[in-house]
Parts: structure tokens; sequence; C-alpha cells
């Protein structure tokens, strides 16, 4: 690890974090904390990944249903409008509405292939972003004079490496120049990320071999063709499913690659002092 002991950590005039877990678990709330405090630089892989790797998809979407409408159709034909994507560090609903819901089209989903390709799209966006992390290190340091780094990860980075491979591409990139810290949720957590995602299901990134099992799975239950799946019940169905396929991967990434701290210990930080004193305390436990 960057920081092997609590002393490495603490004598660091440059700290550099990647925070990863589920959405929900307070990545982003650290990532602001630590922002607030001045010198800390925040890199939003969510943020990269809907402006650098995925805004003209996100865009060339909006434009498809907006050629629908003939009034607006022309003045595009005739570029006398523009169209864009509002994307923020606060807003990220671009990207998630541009992944969609796979299932019946008359209730906003999309045909599975397209939401397959959707899904890869995203993947390689992601794992760029990922790897785009060392780029942005110098350039928080060079162009802005931060000294102090966040990485704050998508709850989907799980999904794309091998945590148990020494030689994966992505863990061994971040690993040199980012301190891995999983925010783990406990039963309590998840349950109330369950309740959360089931009053307002929000698009998700599946692993390939997963989104094909649980597809197959749901269609088979429920006794039903592609085209009549509804959107809504279908990811509803899957997230429990998620968290329970995500746990082991990122409790892996966390023994071969990091460390871990809990949901309720980043939720009692109040500012970077806090934070670094946590960060010496994990390491020191770990030994």
């Amino acid at each position: 690890m960057l920081y092997q002991t609590a002393e490495n950590w603490r004598a660091a005039p440059r700290k550099r974090v990647l925070f990863f877990g589920m959405s929900g678990l307070g990545k982003t709330y650290v990532s602001n904390m630590l922002r607030a405090a001045g010198d800390w630089f925040h890199y939003s892989i969510d943020y990269r990944i809907g402006t650098r790797y995925m805004g003209e998809y996100i865009t060339d979407n909006a434009k498809a249903e907006a050629m629908k409408v003939p009034f607006l159709r022309d003045l595009l034909l005739s570029d006398s409008i523009y169209i864009g994507s509002n994307i923020s560090f606060d807003n990220l609903a671009p990207v998630s509405t541009y992944l969609g819901k796979p299932g019946n089209q008359m209730k906003g989903g999309l045909p599975i292939s397209e939401y397959r390709r959707r899904q890869e799209q995203f993947r390689l966006a992601e794992i760029h972003a990922l790897l785009d992390t060392e780029y942005f290190i110098d350039r928080a340091e060079r162009l802005y004079g931060y000294p102090h780094f966040i990485c704050d990860t998508g709850g989907s980075i799980c999904e794309w490496v091998d945590p148990n491979n020494p030689d994966d591409q992505v863990l061994s990139e971040l690993t040199k120049h980012t301190l891995m810290v999983w925010i783990k949720g406990d039963e309590a957590h998840t349950e109330e990320l369950i309740r959360r995602f089931d009053r307002a299901p929000k698009p998700m990134s599946y692993q390939p071999e997963f989104l094909t099992r649980i597809w197959d799975q749901y269609l088979s239950e429920r006794d039903c063709a592609a085209e009549e799946v509804d959107p809504d019940s279908f990811i509803r169905w899957t997230y429990a499913q998620a968290l329970a396929h995500r746990q082991p991967r990122y409790q892996a990434m966390a023994d071969n690659w990091g460390i871990t701290v809990s949901a309720d210990q980043i939720a009692r930080m109040r500012d970077s002092h806090d934070f670094d004193d946590l960060i010496a305390e994990t390491l020191a436990a770990r030994g």
C-alpha cells in the first residue's frame, strides 16, 4: 500500500486516497468534507465519465429524442438550438438516465440489446476514468497546487476488476498512487439502501455475467417475454441481489489492496483532522 503505517500516513506531505463502496454510504460526503478543508482536490469518477467519456453519448441520445418532435427537429437541423447535458458533481442524473432500464418500451424501458450496449459503454468509460487517476493527481498539484487528493469512485468499480489477481491492471495502477479505502456498511445500512432504492429506483451498471444471470432468472420466474418486463420492477428486484453480489468483491479489494472503515465512522467525521486520525488508527490496527 502507498502508506504502510500510521506514521507513514501522518508524515506524508501528500495524502492520496481512493474511496470505494456502495453508493449512499458516505463516499461523496467525506470527499466534500475534505475538499472544503481547502487543500484536497476532489476527483469524481462519475463526473469524469459523464463529461469526458460518455458526454457525447448522452447528448446524442437527447438529440435523438428531440428529433422526434417536429418543432425541435427543424430547430436542430437549422442549428438554431443547442442541446447538452448540465452534469455536475451534485447532478449526475444525465449518466443514469442514459444507462436506462431494460424492459417494456411503453413504460420507458430499453430493449435488452440496447441496454447491454449502453452497459458496455459505461464499463469502458469507468475503466478509462479510473486509469486517469494518476493524470489528475499530477494535474491537481501542478496546475492548482493541491497537495492532497481524493478519488471518489462509483459503486460499480468492483464489477470491472479481479481483486484476487495481483496483476489486475486497474487495481495495480490505483494502488500505486492512492490508499484504497472501503467504506463498509452493516446490515442496517443495507436495509436502508434497499428501502431508499425501492422508493426511487435508479439505473445501475452490472457485470455482464451477473446481468445475464439475473435477466434470465427474472424472465423465468415471472414467465414473461423481454418486451413485457416492467423496468422499475426489474431493477427493484435486482438491487438487493446486486448488493449481495458486490459485497464479497469489495471485501476482497479491501483485504488485498487497501483498508476498511465503517460507514458509521465516516458519518461521525466533522473535519480533515478527524479523517487523518481515522486513517492512522485503521492502519495501526491493520498492523
